[in-house]
């Protein structure tokens, strides 16, 4: 009961100099909502208002059909553009997309001459480029097939095609992507406000204090853990309910309670691996070059940004062992699919084991520290 106490009133302790800290009150205030709101709303993954410029020397009804089949939101309607201008404004890249349509070309299709049509694209711009190719080539054989009179065609083909998109149906990609900005924000956070706070300690020298009471390394490590994971917790779940259901909209099928519990697993485990940090850093400004290396392989490698079955084989072994990618995997699976425990449990476990050796490791460099 005394080691409890003394874990609770170190909490408050903590809670009361993060209470007057102004500058990180106001880091985390943006952290749980501008900084999730903004990205996710501002987010097009897909084609979106891409500029079109259109080189017609064709002038006839199917050219023009072409250039009038292209419509907002994905496109921009089409610029009329002569074709001694076509290298100029792809070199000055005033436009994504710009397409030529030959002399002759609605004749030689009626003639059964394949003729062809040139898109010129801005690779560039990636994210519109890759995409909006192939939706210019499906918009494209759909209006020459209904010139064609061939609109049955689809039907008339021996197997048809259905895609049902689970999950997300409307694939609203701001979704995933104001998740994933809470996870990235809570490995960062996690990381930094328990690294600083035993920095912040050592720096003001209450640390020697601390020592002097009859306190072990044990009790002053869970308080820090426990009240910054308090924080964020309670962080999250406020910008769960405003930023993320009430501002964006998403609608999250999973139980908030389930995902508030993973949460505070992974805090366990990444603000002892800020705490692991923190002894091995001398000042603040260390602490953070130290941390750079650490968080941006957690953000970029978790499977928040990429897929890991799109990394090599051995990459994929080596995030195992990180809190993130458990941590993205179960955020997702709870949030959207619903999933309780009894199919995330693997994922926990990982996370709990991975919690459990960080937490140990940090706490043997922590009385090593205190001892030095």
């Amino acid at each position: 009961m005394h080691k409890l106490s003394h874990i609770l009133r170190l909490g408050l302790k903590e809670l009361t100099s993060l209470r007057h800290d102004s500058v990180l009150l106001l880091f985390l205030l943006y952290a749980f909502s501008v900084a999730i709101y903004m990205p996710a709303a501002g987010s097009v993954i897909g084609v979106n208002n891409a500029s079109v410029a259109f080189v017609d020397e064709d002038h006839s009804q199917l050219s023009r059909q072409l250039a009038d089949a292209l419509q907002p939101p994905q496109f921009q309607p089409a610029v009329p553009l002569p074709y001694d201008q076509l290298d100029k404004v792809m070199d000055r890249g005033q436009y994504t997309f710009v397409i030529n349509v030959p002399a002759n070309f609605q004749a030689d299709l009626l003639a059964g001459r394949s003729p062809t049509v040139q898109v010129n694209v801005d690779a560039t711009a990636m994210s519109q480029a890759f995409m909006g190719a192939g939706y210019i080539g499906r918009i494209f054989q759909r209006e020459l097939l209904n010139y064609g009179g061939q609109a049955d065609t689809a039907s008339q083909a021996p197997a048809l095609l259905t895609t049902r998109a689970l999950f997300n149906t409307n694939l609203e990609g701001g979704w995933f992507l104001a998740v994933i900005q809470i996870v990235n924000n809570i490995t960062i956070l996690a990381i930094i406000l328990t690294g600083t706070a035993l920095l912040r300690e050592r720096e003001h020298g209450t640390l020697d204090h601390l020592l002097v009471l009859p306190l072990t390394a044990l009790e002053i490590m869970l308080a820090k853990i426990g009240s910054n994971m308090l924080v964020v917790v309670l962080c999250t779940w406020v910008s769960l309910e405003v930023v993320v259901k009430g501002l964006l909209g998403v609608p999250l099928a999973g139980s908030l309670g389930l995902f508030l519990l993973v949460t505070a697993l992974y805090l366990f485990a990444s603000t002892a691996l800020g705490i692991f940090l923190a002894t091995l850093a001398r000042s603040t400004p260390q602490f953070g070059l130290l941390a750079i290396p650490v968080i941006i392989p957690m953000l970029l490698l978790s499977g928040g940004s990429t897929p890991l079955d799109s990394m090599p084989q051995w990459l994929q072994w080596v995030m195992q062992g990180s809190p993130s990618t458990h941590f993205v995997s179960l955020s997702a699976a709870i949030l959207f699919r619903d999933a309780a425990l009894d199919v995330v449990w693997p994922d926990v476990l990982a996370l709990a084991v991975i919690g459990l050796v960080f937490f140990a490791i940090a706490l043997a460099r922590f009385r090593k520290s205190l001892t030095s």
